[in-house]
């Protein structure tokens, strides 16, 4: 059952564009995150360890990761170069510029997606992304917010608060960038209704798209040792599929789901186990959706493909 018969999906979105399919290349440009160089902590979120969504560049150029990157992926004649691991606007804008260029002057570029924290978007680098987007490039800012609750994020070890987001996003949206919101299903102390309203407050703001986890206890995370003392514990698969498909329900048809559920593989991954493989969740969600309504149904304008 394909997803995008009930979700806006960013395929749909990219091939509506394009005419045909673009894949996005996962690429690190050897940033870190104020979060772990000590500027405002060491050793990142309680969630974080950054091998379990990113794979390490090591001393590769952007080209070399880029050439490797299509090898990996299915075939396609055009690509998204998306600046994944750690933050990737933490730096001065000359470096962002260099890595950045190295990526969109390759002609099958066709755009980018920059990944990074709300309390690290100066004006210089929304500046710099714009540029690309007046060139006709296709840009997203991906921000992670996570949860729109500061307990959580204090509980977390976030280091930003909602505050820090709103003025992320009112500034990007001042350059018509688009702007992609990381959030997380099932942090400690967060029920069904906290994501709810965390949903709720992301659509207030605005928000062109959407990336929606369970969460994962990863190796080498602070919150592995909450697991192993039992003081976390995931959902089940059935729990965040029906969550999931509530929020994405709940969610205006244009809003793009860049992504609805996430993986991970062992030894990185220690729970839960459903997330290994690619297609489960997924499939699972999408199972829902057919049952009770797709996207933008539960506000009366549900998502045609």
């Amino acid at each position: 059952m394909q997803l995008d018969h009930y979700v806006h999906t960013f395929g749909h979105y990219l091939k509506a564009r394009f005419g045909e399919r673009v894949h996005k290349l996962s690429l690190a440009g050897d940033f870190t995150c104020p979060n772990r160089d000590g500027t405002l902590g060491r050793g990142g979120c309680t969630f974080c360890n950054v091998k379990s969504f990113g794979r390490e560049a090591g001393i590769l150029s952007i080209s070399a990761q880029i050439a490797r990157e299509k090898v990996r992926t299915d075939r396609a004649r055009r690509y998204l170069a998306y600046f994944q691991a750690y933050t990737s606007t933490y730096a001065e804008v000359e470096t962002l510029k260099a890595l950045y260029d190295e990526a969109a002057t390759q002609s099958d570029i066709v755009g980018l997606c920059v990944g990074t924290r709300p309390d690290c978007v100066p004006d210089a680098a929304l500046d710099l992304l714009a540029g690309y987007q007046a060139q006709g490039m296709e840009v997203w800012l991906e921000l992670g917010l996570q949860s729109a609750h500061d307990k959580t994020q204090q509980a977390i070890r976030r280091g930003h608060t909602l505050a820090d987001y709103r003025d992320a996003v009112a500034r990007a949206h001042q350059r018509g960038l688009k702007v992609c919101t990381h959030l997380i299903a099932g942090l400690p102390g967060e029920s069904h209704a906290d994501i709810h309203h965390t949903l709720a407050t992301v659509l207030d703001i605005g928000v062109e798209g959407l990336k929606l986890h369970p969460l994962m206890i990863v190796k080498g995370s602070r919150m592995a040792a909450q697991y192993q003392r039992r003081e976390v514990m995931p959902m089940t698969l059935d729990d965040y599929a029906a969550l999931a498909a509530e929020l994405i329900r709940a969610t205006p048809a244009h809003v793009v789901y860049h992504r609805v559920s996430a993986t991970a593989q062992a030894p990185t991954l220690i729970a839960p186990d459903w997330c290994a493989p690619r297609w489960l969740a997924m499939q699972t969600i999408a199972d829902n959706l057919a049952r009770h309504g797709g996207q933008g149904s539960a506000l009366g304008k549900p998502w045609h493909a």
